[in-house]
């Protein structure tokens, strides 16, 4: 760790930094507002930089380590929020030109916790327009970029969050997870993305979308990082497990086409898992069924929050945007209702899994980044949708509820790829846990990999 600046550090060692008095939270949270100064012009992680409030924040971290009276392990550490929770004093766009200009008057549950922690908030980072797409492209202007390519996508709907984190403008990142909107962009910069089990971290008074769905979580360097920002954001303390585990490899899940290079890499983390102790199973579980409740559910929940919009400003609507309020004014009501009873079904299937294994592991994604605006269209000489081409691999989790960890496991021709590991609802420790294991043991160096990708010439 030598050779790491301050603000690079894992935050366990940045806080210990800072209770020795040996590194100033001022001086840290001034570096990281350089960077982003430097380097956000090309990335665009954020919409609204926070600066003033952030160096407020950060001498009352100094203030309170001088003290002796750190409020959380967060104390003082640089975090940025994504644009879909509301901030007192400061910009929620949720993605969309429809918000433009408008100030949170309140904290929302997440950011209130925030706060309460000592966290030094930077600013809000940008994301698809009300974080309805996995990727992270609006109106509101350029895209954002990944650090590990020009010209690649991070994303989304949680981009800005995660290139924030990749490229050195933040120590972690608060994003929020619907169909993947943590995993997939965490997966695509080289990061470690938590999507808790749904219902651990509630955000009062928040935005609503993906309302049956989505949840608050984390996105970090390692593994440690995201369970000390999560144990925040949830109110609890995640313990470390460490036994023999059953995993159940399920390597192309519902038969969808990957490609041949993430498959390799899955390949070989499976082994390394047989490796360390595990029982590692290939198998074929039926996670099919979740397309069927996640797209009426999410339409109809779209159409309720936000259908007035088509009538008021089509003009401001991304088309990404319009076409799923259009889908969801022609959706057959008896579909939702069908949804709606098919949720709890599918929720306890999944839940059986459980019964037989302690944890599911699955690519993230089915390729590595793709060039901002071409989704692919064949994986592997296999004809894919659009819409769920690259992306199949996240969203039967949030449908069933339980938590997921995405982790780096290689580089295929530079670019990061990354894994998912499942568990049941309520063993999010044991998510993790497994993900640090192999964090340990793959080690990895892949930050500050993504901003040299960006300096080079």
């Amino acid at each position: 760790m030598a050779d790491l600046s301050p603000a690079d550090l894992p935050i366990r060692d940045l806080t210990e930094a800072y209770r020795l008095r040996e590194v100033s939270p001022v001086d840290v949270t001034q570096e990281v507002l350089d960077r982003i100064e430097q380097r956000d012009q090309e990335l665009r992680a954020y919409v609204f930089v926070n600066r003033d409030e952030a160096m407020d924040q950060a001498r009352a971290a100094e203030r309170a380590y001088a003290a002796g009276e750190p409020r959380s392990s967060l104390d003082g550490v640089p975090i940025s929020v994504k644009d879909a929770f509301h901030a007192r004093g400061l910009p929620t766009t949720l993605g969309s030109r429809v918000h433009r200009g408008v100030v949170s008057r309140s904290d929302s549950g997440v950011v209130k916790r925030l706060r309460s922690a000592g966290s030094v908030i930077l600013g809000k980072t940008n994301t698809a327009e009300f974080g309805q797409s996995a990727t992270c492209d609006n109106m509101l202007g350029p895209d954002t970029v990944n650090p590990w390519g020009e010209g690649l996508t991070p994303g989304g709907s949680s981009g800005g969050a995660a290139v924030s984190v990749a490229a050195g403008m933040a120590s972690a990142a608060v994003g929020s997870d619907g169909g993947g909107s943590i995993r997939i962009p965490a997966a695509f910069t080289g990061l470690v993305g938590v999507k808790p089990t749904y219902g651990l971290v509630p955000d009062e008074k928040g935005f609503r979308g993906m309302t049956d769905f989505v949840v608050a979580g984390p996105l970090a360097r390692r593994v440690a990082d995201a369970r000390a920002l999560l144990s925040v954001l949830a109110g609890r303390q995640f313990a470390h497990e460490s036994r023999p585990l059953r995993i159940a490899y399920v390597a192309r899940p519902e038969g969808r086409p990957v490609d041949p290079r993430v498959g390799a890499s899955l390949d070989d983390l499976a082994r390394l898992l047989g490796d360390l102790g595990h029982t590692v199973i290939p198998m074929d579980l039926d996670l099919g069924g979740w397309e069927d409740i996640f797209g009426p559910l999410v339409l109809d929940d779209e159409n309720r929050e936000r259908g007035h919009l088509l009538a008021l400003c089509p003009e401001e609507l991304t088309r990404y945007e319009l076409g799923s309020l259009r889908a969801a004014q022609d959706l057959d009501p008896l579909d939702v209702v069908h949804a709606e009873e098919l949720l709890p079904q599918y929720r306890s299937r999944v839940g059986t899994f459980f019964e037989e294994v302690d944890v599911i592991l699955t690519p993230t994604v089915a390729t590595p980044a793709f060039p901002l605006g071409e989704r692919p269209r064949d994986i592997d000489g296999v004809e894919v949708d659009w819409l769920w081409g690259a992306f199949p691999f996240t969203v039967p989790f949030n449908v069933a509820g339980v938590p997921a960890v995405t982790i780096p496991c290689g580089l295929v021709d530079g670019l990061p790829v990354a894994a998912q590991l499942v568990t049941a609802a309520g063993a999010d420790a044991l998510a993790m846990a497994v993900a640090e294991q192999l964090e340990a043991a793959l080690a990895l160096q892949l930050f500050p990999s993504a901003v040299d990708a960006l300096q080079a010439p």
